[in-house]
């Protein structure tokens, strides 16, 4: 038995020392204590030995097993402290390859800026879901029942034409104004806030129109808002947010939920006002509608039209990121193409 361990140190000493990587010295290790290991094999002939004999034989081949153990953790130890050591042809005052950053998408960070400056004025930053019912988008709003907005044409309605949740017709929200009445009714005026979201509306396509696209609505509602400080109010976001003077205009338009409304445009900046493609060669783009929200939609929102006012603006954010870049066609900004997005980065 004496002789056996012997070899067996021998042995094992010589294949630890011989093993240059760790796969190496795995298989020796496999092959040294191991199931199937010689001295695994040595250790079952030792309940066959003379009574007398079997504590010396144990405690000799306990020993040699966490001696071959102990080397074969210090082997180990030793492999891996080699495998990190730095190679002497290796040049600490070459450069390193930066790695790659990323950066915010063009509408995320014009939606950023926008909040920063409503922040500034003193508004609430307000978000809801994407999905909404036809109570809030278009009854509290003063739609008429037969207004073509309604129709699947243009809203993309959810679980059927006829039924939805709790009876009512649910959405893709095609507007953000309706959420705007629901946070009216669970706060207390006076109101100030802005209401950033993604909005969905079935049309096709083109330069200047995308499926799914976003707004940015601002919303002012007191005693006592006097109409020209809407007008201020558009002028001195977008002369913040472009860092120079924009020419605005307002014209008259109709608009279920505003009474007066308007159409707010501004100088187009893609050509100067020269007239592009972009503004249908008239110079000015339509960026917002806004004006007095209608004393239907105050009342829906539970204020008393005689006491309330205010003034509201929807803001077509994608517009505005054409018009700081000066791009062309908003289905880029959509394309997910990071050649284009990357050189906003």
């Amino acid at each position: 038995m004496k002789e056996k361990l012997a070899a067996l140190r021998l042995d094992g000493e010589k294949r630890v020392e011989a093993s240059s990587t760790l796969a190496e010295l795995q298989a020796a290790k496999g092959a040294l204590l191991g199931k199937k290991s010689a001295l695994t094999e040595l250790l079952k002939e030792i309940p066959k030995l003379d009574p007398a004999l079997r504590p010396e034989a144990g405690s000799a081949a306990n020993e040699l097993k966490n001696h071959l153990a102990g080397l074969i953790e210090e082997k180990e130890e030793a492999l891996r402290l080699k495998g990190a050591e730095i190679s002497p042809d290796f040049d600490l005052t070459v450069p390193g390859i930066p790695p790659l950053s990323g950066g915010l998408h063009p509408i995320t960070q014009m939606r950023y800026d926008l909040d920063d400056t409503f922040r500034s004025l003193g508004f609430e930053i307000f978000q809801e879901d994407d999905i909404t019912s036809e109570l809030s988008a278009f009854d509290n709003l003063n739609f008429p029942q037969d207004h073509p907005a309604r129709e699947s044409m243009d809203t993309y309605w959810l679980m059927g034409h006829d039924g939805g949740h709790g009876g009512e017709r649910l959405c893709l929200r095609p507007h953000l104004t309706g959420a705007s009445v629901r946070y009216m009714r669970c706060h207390k005026p006076p109101y100030r806030f802005v209401y950033p979201g993604r909005v969905y509306r079935n049309e096709t396509t083109d330069a200047r129109h995308e499926r799914a696209f976003f707004q940015y609505e601002a919303l002012i509602v007191d005693r006592d808002v006097p109409f020209a400080a809407g007008k201020v109010m558009v002028k001195g976001i977008l002369d913040r947010v472009f860092g120079r003077d924009v020419p605005v205009r307002m014209r008259v338009g109709f608009f279920p939920f505003v009474e007066p409304g308007f159409e707010i445009d501004m100088s187009c900046l893609v050509c100067g006002g020269k007239g592009c493609s972009v503004c249908k060669n008239v110079g000015w783009i339509e960026i917002m509608p806004g004006g007095t929200p209608h004393p239907n939609v105050l009342r829906a929102a539970g204020l008393d039209p005689a006491l309330y006012t205010g003034f509201y603006v929807n803001i077509g954010l994608d517009r505005l990121v054409m018009m700081r870049y000066g791009v062309d066609d908003v289905r880029l900004f959509h394309s997910a193409d990071l050649r284009f997005l990357s050189q906003f980065r």
